[in-house]
């Protein structure tokens, strides 16, 4: 074999899928390609070719768009265009080189039988990035050590029994009869098929027995009617998670518009007792910043079952974020016994990763006060005392001071709400350096205590002045396009060179923080006004900024790179080591490391894509 076919061999065995093909195979390959170079601009496959090719890109780089001409791929070194000789999706949409571009063709027939022989081969090439994506994240999930329990189970596997109701027409003495009959502790409240409310043992005692209403008044006196309910397809998790945040113990659950049955705690410990994530419970009782502190000491631990039972890192940050939600919740409860009541109305608001519920267990804190307008310079001590507490017994519990010094502790996010909305005025029409870096964080506030109302309105407003605000969105773009996935000019993953984290990346600053910024820009252009990255993205996806493949498949990155950063601290965290973002490239599989590359590769196609569409670049 001449110099020239052992290097084209090399070249191949060093590539995946072809490093899955014998070496007598590879021996053959080379003679069987062409070589062709293609100027940039250039149509692939090119218009004069007459025969049908696998494209192998050796140097250069191919852009591939969709029947809209919405960028969906970068091909780089080492990359395979299967077009030509493929009837899907890839079929319909249209490849040009980016750059000058040298190219291997070979014959589809001949690459048919190669797939036809060699299994592993052909897998490469029997699933789109989409499908790639969703396998990798299902790999991932797939943990030896627990696969069961509330992350899996749906809802409606949990209920046993029809559910118990009674009519309108009931009396209280009729519902409590009822229950006690029926040996529950919740009772519907139904008329045909339609839900109406729902009662409690609680409602007995505090509306009825409490309130000294009579037990021959109607039902419908006491119970509650704005019914939160659960689907039966709603993991079992999720649904212990919305039980904690309402604070409730009971959820009817519904199969669509029937009511299939209810679905109480009880239930839930009973599939899965003595589970880390029942703390949140434990945090509602406890009675001083002490007890709060001995309780977080078990955040971590939580990470670490977590990811032991293949959790996704939507379910850890849910999880710890609804724990951190209810820490301080107990905080602001613990300052207003020790100051008295507030003077005015606020709402303590979280912004960052905890708004987003993409926590883990040692993030930092990133919190503000929104107070009423009727806020004067008198309150200022009662309100400075209150973040303050609260604050410090963030810290203490793990949540650790902000570095930046963006928390209610601070006078300047610690404001009425006309403050508020001079800031974000501010924000939006004079996108300078460090609006920007504020606006990362402050467009992603989430209320954890107080009236919701008064970071609702904000929110309205703001949402109807970035939606197709194209200065402000083309400043946010650029800004996020300073954090590029680690991927080199040959789609090697770029590592860190000296100093504490020599060879290795950071997949939160190089990997999680490109989606979520992302996803926040595609929130502002379409004015929705969900929160947390993946629900962004589902939300975006179809519209004028997001194409829904597009969306389908960043989420999936994202998901896959978030896991892979959860189980990693989990990891270091069961060694007894600090949890941090460093990952190194020999603590991945092969396998996990090329689907890496996927995502990556995707993360930098959509970053590429949204710079074209608000030519961001012109304002660097």
């Amino acid at each position: 074999m001449d110099i020239e076919l052992i290097e084209i061999r090399e070249f191949l065995a060093a590539h995946h899928p072809f490093d899955a093909l014998p070496a007598d195979v590879l021996d053959r390959l080379p003679k069987m390609l062409t070589v062709r170079y293609l100027r940039r601009g250039t149509p692939v496959p090119p218009q004069d070719v007459g025969r049908r090719d696998l494209f192998i890109i050796r140097q250069g780089a191919v852009e591939t768009r969709d029947q809209r001409g919405e960028l969906i791929d970068k091909l780089g070194e080492g990359d395979v265009l299967t077009a030509a000789c493929t009837n899907g999706n890839e079929a319909r949409m249209s490849s040009v080189t980016a750059e000058d571009t040298l190219a291997y063709l070979l014959p589809c027939e001949r690459f048919d039988r190669l797939r036809s022989a060699y299994s592993d081969f052909a897998k490469r090439f029997d699933a789109t990035l989409t499908e790639r994506l969703q396998k990798a994240i299902e790999v991932l999930r797939q943990m030896p050590q627990r696969g069961s329990g509330l992350l899996t189970v749906a809802v409606g596997s949990l209920v046993k029994r029809p559910p118990v109701f009674v009519g309108p027409q009931a009396s209280i003495r009729d519902a409590a009869q009822r229950m006690s009959n029926e040996r529950v502790a919740s009772l519907l409240v139904m008329q045909g098929g339609d839900l109406l409310g729902m009662v409690t043992d609680r409602d007995l005692r505090s509306r009825c027995v409490a309130a000294d209403v009579g037990t021959n008044r109607p039902v419908t006196d006491i119970m509650t009617t704005r019914v939160h309910t659960v689907s039966s397809e709603m993991a079992g998790f999720e649904a212990l998670m919305r039980m904690t945040r309402l604070n409730v113990h009971h959820l009817p659950v519904v199969d669509g518009r029937r009511v299939a049955g209810m679905l109480s705690t009880t239930d839930l410990i009973r599939h899965e007792s003595a589970n880390a994530v029942y703390l949140a419970g434990d945090v509602s009782k406890a009675s001083s910043v002490e007890a709060l502190v001995e309780i977080s000491h078990t955040i971590p631990e939580l990470q670490i079952q977590l990811a032991l039972a293949g959790a996704s890192a939507r379910h850890v940050g849910e999880a710890i974020s609804t724990v951190n939600d209810a820490i301080t919740r107990r905080l602001l409860d613990l300052a207003e016994a020790k100051l008295g009541a507030p003077p005015v109305t606020y709402a303590w608001v979280t912004g960052g990763s905890h708004a987003r519920r993409e926590q883990t267990s040692h993030s930092d804190q990133d919190n503000a006060l929104i107070i009423s307008d009727e806020f004067t310079a008198e309150h200022e001590s009662y309100f400075e005392s209150l973040a303050r507490f609260v604050s410090d017994g963030l810290n203490s519990c793990g949540f650790v001071y902000c570095p930046g010094n963006v928390m209610a502790s601070n006078s300047q996010w610690r404001q009425p709400r006309a403050a508020w909305r001079r800031y974000f005025d501010t924000w939006i029409s004079e996108p300078e350096p460090m609006a920007l870096m504020l606006s990362s964080v402050f467009f992603d506030l989430r209320v954890v205590h107080g009236d919701a109302s008064l970071l609702e309105s904000l929110q309205g407003e703001n949402l109807d002045k970035t939606r197709s605000n194209g200065i402000f969105l083309a400043y946010m773009v650029s800004n996020a396009l300073t954090h590029r996935p680690p991927l080199g000019f040959f789609r090697n993953i770029v590592l860190i060179h000296g100093g504490e984290h020599d060879k290795t990346f950071d997949i939160k600053l190089r990997g999680v923080v490109p989606v979520v910024d992302l996803a926040r820009v595609y929130s502002l252009a379409e004015g929705l006004c969900d929160v947390n990255t993946l629900d962004r993205l589902r939300a975006a996806a179809g519209t004028k900024v997001l194409s829904a493949e597009g969306a389908r498949n960043l989420g999936d990155a994202y998901d896959f790179i978030a896991t892979l950063r959860v189980q990693h601290q989990a990891r270091q965290l069961r060694a007894g080591e600090k949890a941090d973002n460093f990952i190194a490239s020999n603590e991945l599989s092969a396998l996990e490391r090329r689907h890496l590359k996927d995502a990556f590769g995707m993360i930098a196609t959509m970053q590429e894509a949204i710079e074209q569409r608000y030519q961001s670049s012109r304002l660097r």
